[in-house]
């Protein structure tokens, strides 16, 4: 493990870092038990990939808890991993205090329980002076939605005459986004051999490397992690240019 995090560390860290967390049914099914257990086991990989960013430096980590669409599924669970999500938010307020973690959210919050909404504004408000890393949690979100809401704000600016249809660029549609204090995702991760993005973050992605990998999520581990990170460094990332001139920049 110590090898790993050396070998990471020589080369340059993604800075964001966006996980779609998938399996934890499947594992569940795998281990002949019910969906719930999966997604509980599913809770330990969360508190893993946390503690790997830190170790490697990663300033951002974005996690796909919860989407619109899972409001669809059958209201038992549901139920269950909106208890999840509150017994997390109790047990580790502390612990995100103490490693200096800020905690951010985006999605329709609105929709989550009142109890929920109670208490991610507590711990929202309790980690947001820390500075070290900036761990996201995407609920009731979609990046559909998400760009559907920029597009009215800024057609409401149109309209109002506040806003040239000529100064509209994409500097202007990122700061109407719900991630718009975050860098772009450098690092895409989807566990379960699943090879979709899933209505996730569907613009700040544009330049992401991503990373499918068939582990199922409870079985995501540091060691996992750390692959990824290592799996991205390997390639290169040219946003356009070509590998003569990218060589080039990193020499001057």
């Amino acid at each position: 493990m110590t090898a790993l995090i050396e070998e990471i560390l020589k080369k340059q860290v993604p800075e964001h870092i966006a996980i779609i967390m998938d399996g934890n049914g499947r594992w569940a099914k795998k281990n002949g038990k019910p969906r719930v257990f999966g997604h509980q086991h599913g809770v330990n990989s969360v508190r893993e990939v946390i503690e790997a960013s830190m170790q490697v430096g990663v300033k951002y980590l974005t996690l796909y808890a919860f989407s619109t669409e899972n409001w669809k599924r059958p209201k038992q669970e549901v139920a269950m991993l909106m208890g999840l999500l509150t017994n997390y938010i109790k047990k580790e307020l502390i612990k995100l205090e103490e490693k200096n973690i800020k905690l951010n959210t985006i999605g329709n919050i609105d929709l989550l329980p009142n109890n929920v909404q109670k208490l991610l504004t507590n711990a929202l408000e309790r980690t947001k002076s820390n500075t070290g890393l900036t761990l996201t949690l995407a609920l009731s979100y979609s990046a559909r939605e998400e760009l559907v809401y920029v597009a009215k704000m800024i057609a409401q600016k149109v309209a109002s005459k506040t806003l040239e249809v000529g100064n509209i660029d994409e500097k202007l549609l990122n700061s109407y986004l719900q991630t718009s204090p975050l860098p772009d995702v450098d690092l895409m991760i989807r566990t379960s051999g699943e090879k979709r993005i899933s209505n996730f973050l569907l613009w700040q992605i544009a330049y992401a490397e991503l990373y499918f990998t068939d582990t199922l999520w409870p079985d995501f581990n540091k060691e996992s992690f750390y692959e990824a990170v290592i799996e991205y460094q390997k390639r290169e990332r040219r946003f356009g240019k070509t590998s003569e001139q990218i060589k080039s920049t990193n020499e001057q």
